[in-house]
């Protein structure tokens, strides 16, 4: 027998057993029958199926085509066209190719419409919807807690989620994370003027330009390192000390004399508020430090409890 085939046989062997004691520790894991998985779920039986049948075509094509290359020799009609004097055969598209690409198509369609409809049972559709159930009833259950009731439910949600990264002081963890005791460090408000940022923090798109867009009116030019540096600290440092002028003259025109923002135009630089927590949580923010992922593990309440509490930090 022909060694490429006799490894065929082997491998084909090897994995179809492979296939079989994961299922007998799956089973055992369980603490149900190897019978009682595949007679459940038709996910289960689908599945055994299609590991069988990929076993059987993968070891089918490989041979075919090892065994291709080492027989055949190039013939036919090249392309007329050329890349780098290097031709194309016409050659016709392969008949077992073509098959297995349309009983894939088939066995799709099969499967969506016959096998597994959309509409069928899941545990994933399941858990959603108990998900859904749960968060429903947390939402009537809390809708009403508000004040430092809310805040100490903030801090609560804050520990099992956000700690990891910004620290149980909310410090950042040496700069790993954005220090939430503080609105905004001197590096961050340099980023976004150098970047230009678009964090839905007001909870829509609504891009702050880059310095190439960023004019001081003071002076008619666009502003220089030293003006970023200077707006950059005083921004830190609650709206005080130098850089006022800066700030007066290019970003009070959006984010207000005081710094507070203006609705629909720019957010809050000088303190957190709930409602930018909320949009942070939502759409998440990508600055200095990296990028924060959005938090759709929290229901609205919880989001609204941390944006509660992140608030209570920086008073």
């Amino acid at each position: 027998m022909n060694k490429l085939y006799l490894w065929g046989i082997i491998i084909t062997v090897v994995m179809l057993a492979a296939t079989y004691y994961t299922l007998v520790i799956t089973a055992g894991d369980s603490g149900k029958s190897l019978s009682e998985i595949l007679s459940g779920d038709i996910v289960n039986a689908l599945a055994i199926a299609g590991a069988v049948a990929l076993v059987f075509i993968t070891i089918f094509v490989v041979i075919k085509y090892v065994r291709q290359m080492q027989t055949d020799t190039a013939d036919g009609k090249l392309a007329h066209e050329k890349w780098d004097g290097i031709g194309e055969y016409l050659n016709e598209l392969p008949m077992g190719w073509a098959i297995m690409f349309l009983l894939t198509i088939i066995w799709g369609m099969w499967y969506f419409v016959l096998g597994y409809p959309v509409n069928a049972y899941s545990q994933i559709g399941e858990y959603n919807e108990d998900v859904a159930v749960h968060n429903a009833k947390f939402e009537k259950e809390y809708e009403s807690i508000t004040g430092e009731r809310l805040v100490e439910m903030g801090e609560s949600v804050y520990l099992a989620e956000c700690k990891v990264c910004h620290g149980i002081s909310a410090d950042g963890i040496d700069g790993k994370a954005a220090n939430l005791n503080a609105r905004i460090e001197a590096k961050s408000v340099k980023y976004a003027i150098e970047h230009g940022a678009n964090n839905h923090l007001l909870g829509m798109e609504n891009p702050m330009p880059d310095r190439n867009g960023l004019m001081n009116n003071n002076t008619g030019a666009l502003i220089t390192d030293a003006e970023i540096d200077a707006v950059s600290t005083f921004v830190a440092n609650k709206m005080t000390g130098a850089g006022a002028d800066v700030f007066a003259g290019t970003c009070a025109v959006c984010h207000g004399e005081d710094g507070k923002g203006m609705e629909s135009v720019a957010p809050n630089i000088v303190a957190f508020t709930p409602e930018l927590v909320i949009n942070i949580l939502n759409h998440g923010k990508k600055g200095a430090i990296g990028a924060m992922p959005a938090f759709d593990r929290l229901n609205a309440k919880q989001k609204e409890a941390v944006g509660a509490y992140i608030t209570s930090l920086s008073k």
